[in-house]
This record gives structure tokens, sequence and C-alpha cells, in this order.
């Protein structure tokens, strides 16, 4: 089986010292950077995943991100957002952009390899097929999303939210629902995060966000698109 490789991007040299030890123990290929500079330099296309400090010298953490979810060559990296801010708007802006988790320090070593594992264990191998509705495919195997000819850059989340309502369209998921069945066990997610993703899910449609319907008191299905 093929090594994940995990790049830290944090300025904390003790953090990045602890993280490193249980992560190479744990079996992955780790390295650490202390800025996003550097990170940039290194590059970022080899890796399996991104831990990565928001407060950073130089470069902010959240503008990393930014960069590398509009590289075609990086945007499918998961990110896991490491941060001292725990405002509800630091959480939404690090989801906004892409993360897949966010972490507030300090933390647990444990926790952080629990998210790890989560995380890197999203995807699902069940074989090739295609799950289409008119314009709208997603290639199970590879985990590609086309939206009318064109490949839409989803999360790891978005992508696994997108697959379970087409899978199973018409029914309605409540946000409970969504969280058991998209999110490991060991991550704490609240309702918010649920809306968050989809909203965000939505904005990658185009056309199909209207696909995705929402009631209140009930929870989200996909529904096919309503005709004028």
């Amino acid at each position: 089986m093929e090594q994940k490789r995990i790049l830290i991007v944090d300025d904390e040299q003790d953090l990045c010292d602890i993280l490193l030890f249980n992560l190479r123990a744990a079996g992955y290929g780790a390295e650490a950077v202390r800025s996003a500079e550097a990170a940039m330099q290194l590059g970022a296309e080899g890796y399996s995943l991104l831990l990565l400090d928001v407060m950073l010298p130089g470069m902010s953490g959240h503008e990393l991100a930014r960069r590398l979810k509009a590289d075609r060559r990086t945007r499918h990296i998961p990110i896991i957002f490491l941060t001292a801010r725990d405002t509800e708007e630091d959480t939404l802006q690090g989801f906004g952009l892409g993360a897949d988790d966010y972490v507030t320090k300090p933390f647990s070593v444990r926790e952080v390899m629990a998210r790890v594992r989560a995380v890197l264990g999203r995807t699902t191998g069940s074989g090739s097929r295609q799950l289409a509705y008119e314009g709208l495919r997603i290639d199970t195997d590879s985990k590609v999303v086309v939206v009318d000819g064109d490949t839409a850059s989803l999360t790891r989340t978005e992508y696994d939210l997108l697959r379970l309502l087409l899978e199973h369209r018409g029914q309605m998921f409540s946000r409970q629902q969504l969280i058991e069945s998209v999110w490991p066990q060991d991550v704490i997610v609240t309702e918010r995060t649920v809306d968050v993703n989809i909203a965000r899910l939505r904005k990658k449609l185009n056309s199909y966000a209207a696909c995705i319907v929402s009631r209140i008191g009930f929870g989200y299905s996909f529904e096919p698109k309503p005709h004028e």
C-alpha cells in the first residue's frame, strides 16, 4: 500500500516535532515547514494531507489554502486547519476555503491523529461506476464530479454528501443522519457544519444547486430540477 505523505505547516517548532514523531510512528511519511512561503517553495502536489496553521508569519494559512484550492494540481488535497482562533466566524472562513476539518489549539495529539485518520479514510473504494443526473456525473472510482462538462472541485466532505444524496435521490436525510453517514464517529460535528458544507456544495453545482432541496424541520434531499 502506498504510504500517505503529510505536510505540517506551522511555526511552532515543538509542536511540529511532536506531530512529526507521532505521524511517523503511525506509518505516515511526514515533513514540516515553518511558513506558507516554504510550503509553496516545497510544493504540495505529492502530499496526501496538509496540517495547516492559520496564524503564520508572512502569508497566512488561509491565504495558502486559497492558493492551493485555486490550483488544479493541488485543489484535491485535504486540509486540516490548526489554530488558536476558535470563533464561529474563523471556523466558517476555514470551511469556506475548502478545509476538511478544523482543530483548535491547544489540542491533544490523539485528537489530531484521529482527525487525520478520519479525513484520509473518508473516500470509499467500492469499484468504478457512474452516478448521474442529466449533466451531473460522479465517477465513484476516480472520485471525479463533472457538472455540464466541467470538473467540479469538491472537498471530500462535499463529495461524500453529494454522492449520498444522489445515490438516494428523493430520500430526505436529517442533518443528524448526514453527520452519521458522512463524518466519522470520532469527529464532533454540529448541524451548523452540515449547513455550511451543503451551502458550499450548492455553489459548485451551478444549475444543479436547486436539486439539493432543504425542508425546515426535516433536512436535505436530492430532487429533480424544478421545471419552469
